[in-house]
């Protein structure tokens, strides 16, 4: 994960999963992970006001950042032990927000101090990334106080010690608006580069469950997605007496023969451009021609089903495996339905058909009605079935489809 922001570094790895539980979510770790690297980082740049400041022989100076380490090294050996984030992050964020108000105090000002406060602007940036938009305000707030607040007591200050040379003082203004400048950065950076990360890792998983052009609308809008097409393909697939077939075998090698064949389903569905709109059981839904209009719907569709039967019949095992293929044309609706699991679905009379084609089918065979005949006829070779009696629709004249021509 830190690969990121510090390639290589198995170290930091190691320190930023310090306070990373069992139990966090993905969230959780990056905020963690954040604040744990934040407080080291700013923890190992804080040497260099330490030796400077007693170099320069202002022990009080150098006090306030060698606290800062102290404490900082002790809440992370609790937060590493307890793994509770809330009183790491309280003392994190107050520490950085305080100690660079009460450094610049004790150097005698904004100039003297080479602004020092602005290391305190870390504090409501971190509470942005750790707390939220909301909850980060008042830091933001407290660090404009802190500011004007030193603006109001320099005419109360002591006047700077004449022994810091100049040099010192514009060097430590380069280290100060430098060094904060890289910590805001890199912290960013990683938090942000994590998110990416995060988020393209949902958009897979929502690719998996929805096509591509459906997903980009759900994320765009709000309201119901439903499409209407005046004409797609629809194939149903079904293993001949599946039931039958599993009735003894152990659950893992059902479920791993379904993943193989659905997966090299899945594959053929990429290669012909078609859209799988879900399994039921041992059932394989696939369409042509949604959520993208195609002129070549029908064909794409015979040619996903021939091949995949020939994918069956290559992949026998001594099971006897035989698929029963269902194909039919005509006007769908197309939507998203669900809160949570989400579902592209189609309904109509098409989907009805298609689906009673493969019921009413025959084993090894592909089924296809009067309108899908009319469609393929010319380049793909057929027998005529006859007449067959079908549920919910009486008497329908149907084609098997043979191959290409």
């Amino acid at each position: 994960m830190l690969a990121v922001m510090w390639p290589g570094s198995g170290l930091l790895t190691r320190l930023a999963a310090l306070g990373f539980a069992p139990e966090d979510s993905e969230d959780d770790r990056l905020a963690k992970a954040v604040l744990t690297l934040s407080a080291c980082l700013v923890g190992v740049l804080a040497f260099a006001w330490v030796i400077t400041y007693f170099a320069i022989e202002q022990p009080l100076s150098a006090a306030i950042p060698l606290a800062y380490q102290i404490v900082s090294l002790a809440s992370l050996i609790v937060f590493s032990r307890t793994k509770r984030v809330r009183v790491f992050r309280a003392s994190q964020l107050a520490m950085i927000l305080v100690l660079p108000f009460l450094l610049q105090l004790s150097l005698g000002g904004f100039v003297s101090s080479s602004g020092v406060i602005l290391w305190a602007l870390i504090g409501p940036i971190g509470a942005l990334m750790f707390l939220g938009a909301a909850r980060s305000m008042r830091w933001f707030v407290a660090y404009g106080a802190l500011v004007v607040a030193a603006g109001l007591l320099q005419p109360a200050l002591p006047a700077p010690d004449p022994a810091v040379p100049q040099a010192v003082i514009v060097t430590f203004f380069v280290m100060n608006i430098l060094g904060v400048s890289t910590t805001v950065f890199l912290l960013l950076r990683y938090f942000v580069r994590e998110r990416e990360r995060e988020r393209a890792k949902s958009e897979r998983l929502l690719l998996n469950v929805l096509p591509q052009a459906i997903a980009a609308r759900l994320r765009d809008t709000h309201g119901t997605i439903a499409d209407g097409f005046d004409e797609v393909t629809v194939l149903f697939a079904d293993i001949v007496d599946f039931t039958t077939m599993s009735a003894g075998a152990a659950p893992a090698e059902i479920v791993g023969l379904l993943n193989e064949l659905f997966s090299r389903f899945d594959q053929l569905a990429d290669r012909h451009g078609l859209e799988k709109i879900k399994t039921i059981g041992d059932a394989y839904m696939v369409a042509g021609g949604i959520p993208v209009a195609r002129g070549d719907h029908a064909e794409a569709v015979a040619e996903m089903a021939l091949d995949m039967l020939s994918e069956v019949e290559r992949r026998q095992d001594g099971r006897g495996l035989q698929l029963r293929i269902g194909i039919d044309t005509g006007p769908v609706v197309a939507g998203v339905i669900g809160l949570r699991k989400f579902i592209y679905d189609l309904w109509g009379d098409t989907v009805n058909t298609a689906s009673r084609m493969e019921s009413h089918g025959v084993p090894g065979r592909i089924q296809v009605t009067e309108r899908t005949f009319q469609r393929l006829c010319d380049r793909y070779r057929f027998e005529e079935r006859g007449t067959v009696q079908v549920k919910g629709k009486g008497e329908m004249r149907t084609w098997l489809l043979v191959g290409r021509r």
